[in-house]
């Protein structure tokens, strides 16, 4: 199968994902105390030009896995290339990023920390890793050391797991937590294919736009990102109930919800796609989906949480938890920038005071959005399915928090929709665009200013990130070249 791949798609891809891994030992979010190259001459390259040399490296690899992202996605639009041939890409490009350092952020430490918090006897609703010895402690931002856990009650058993296996060795940790939610992409690898034939889209399409996307390969693969397991349950879940299988797609879905709280979104939707295919008035089909469906969620929750040795108390830390700025989230975006440019010379006006205003604003917006939503997929099937994308769309939007690989929320079951070429340039556009405005070691650069960088090097990245997003978008939509390899031979089933 993969020598059924183009070269010029395939290795440029496999080659910037061993670089991405290379560069990420010096410029990714590393270990800050490194058994394995600390003493090295390889230490050289987390300082100085060294870490200028690996930023490189990492970047470079990161064009090269795009570049062949989007002559992949030329041959996908053209119908060359089918579903198998893009999940092999995908399984290619993201096989050396098992072993690579985290990337793009800090979170898979917290992770572990979290559930080594629970696995000492600790409750991990309460306490944060600042409860815990190095180096589990020392390699969480400082941001989250006193921060309890906001994580369902299955991802903390799996955090637990592995530090039972792995100790205090983050690094093996890291890699064992990966592979974790890694299971995630396969669940989704599975479920596209079956939830284009129930949404309308194409298999290769909605697979190349999820799991070769390099926001879910580098981002939440390379970043270990609990979102991708989520979304993988979350789909399957989804296919589950279109596929009649009612109190099996529930469960799926508690299982999500016992992962991040963000799946819990879709269930509501699922009621209407059960009620609309039994019989009787509205109102009683209504209150059998809602109340089978919610006993199974209700059951197959609890048991994550008794098999976890944790409560409930997940739900208090959701409200109390102190938002991250970046301007993925609109009412941060507007905040800032209206504070910037207006409120700035207004005497009494604050920065702190603009965004607790916008962010409540966004809170009752987003609130107002999911029930309309819930309320016009009242007639189920499909169109329910397509309200709770707009749903989890939504709330990665409005929340008072967002990070770019929140929106694998929305495209996990947007991408099985059919859409336009132009509609597809867009989504690769902006994918890309959020892969660059997340730096190595976690920076996130959409926002008006970070500490103390220098302005003059800030806003001509930012720009840059938006300028390289347009251009992917544009060269997916040009013509391929003409080469000499066998494409004809590409075309794979499900395409």
């Amino acid at each position: 199968m993969l020598r059924r791949i183009p070269r010029r798609i395939l290795w440029p891809g496999v080659i910037g994902a061993v670089m991405l891994a290379v560069g990420g030992l010096g410029a990714g979010a590393i270990v800050r105390r490194d058994p394995l190259l600390s003493g090295t001459i390889l230490n050289a390259i987390r300082y100085g030009h060294g870490h200028d040399l690996a930023f490189m490296v990492l970047f470079a690899g990161l064009g090269l896995m795009v570049l062949s992202w989007v002559r992949l996605g030329r041959m996908v639009l053209k119908g060359e290339a089918g579903g198998r041939i893009v999940s092999v890409a995908a399984a290619a490009w993201t096989a050396p990023l098992i072993i690579a350092p985290p990337l793009y952020s800090r979170d898979v430490y917290s992770y572990l920390a979290q559930g080594a918090v629970a696995l000492r006897g600790f409750d991990p609703y309460v306490r944060g890793a600042s409860v815990l010895d190095l180096p589990l402690r020392g390699n969480v931002a400082g941001l989250w050391q006193e921060t309890p856990s906001p994580y369902g009650p299955l991802f903390l058993l799996l955090g637990k797991v592995t530090v039972f296996l792995t100790g205090d060795n983050v690094i093996l940790g890291a890699i064992f937590m990966r592979l974790a939610v890694l299971t995630g992409l396969v669940l989704l690898a599975w479920a596209i294919p079956r939830l284009t034939a129930h949404l309308g889209g194409r298999t290769s399409v909605a697979l190349w736009l999820t799991v070769a996307n390099p926001l879910v390969v580098a981002l939440g693969i390379g970043g270990a990102h609990n979102d991708i397991l989520m979304v993988g349950l979350m789909a399957v879940g989804v296919l589950k109930v279109l596929d009649r299988r009612h109190l099996t797609g529930f469960a799926f879905i508690a299982l999500a919800a016992a992962v991040k709280a963000t799946a819990l979104l879709v269930a509501p939707f699922l009621v209407w796609v059960w009620a609309a295919r039994l019989t009787g008035p509205a109102r009683q089909r209504f209150l059998v989906a809602a109340g089978a469906g919610g006993a199974v969620f209700a059951a197959t929750f609890a048991a994550a949480t008794v098999v976890a040795g944790v409560d409930l108390g997940w739900i208090s830390v959701l409200r109390s938890q102190g938002p991250l700025l970046t301007w993925m989230s609109l009412p941060c975006a507007a905040a800032e920038l209206l504070f910037y440019s207006v409120g700035h010379y207004v005497p009494g006006f604050t920065r702190d005071g603009f965004l607790g205003f916008f962010r409540a604003a966004g809170l009752v917006v987003l609130a107002v959005v999911l029930v309309r939503q819930w309320w016009l997929a009242r007639e189920g099937g499909v169109e329910a399915v397509r309200r709770a994308t707009i749903a989890l769309l939504a709330a990665s939007l409005l929340a008072p928090s967002v990070l770019p690989w929140y929106f694998t929320w929305a495209l996990a079951l947007a991408a099985a929709f059919a859409w336009k070429e132009r509609g597809i340039a867009v989504l690769a556009g902006v994918s890309v665009w959020m892969v660059l405005v997340t730096l190595p070691d976690g920076t996130i650069v959409a926002r008006w200013t970070y500490d103390d960088m220098n302005p003059w090097v800030w806003w001509p990245y930012f720009a840059a990130t938006v300028v390289a997003g347009w251009w992917v978008g544009r060269s997916l939509l040009q013509p391929a070249p003409t080469v000499t390899e066998p494409t004809q031979l590409v075309r794979g089933n499900g395409g």
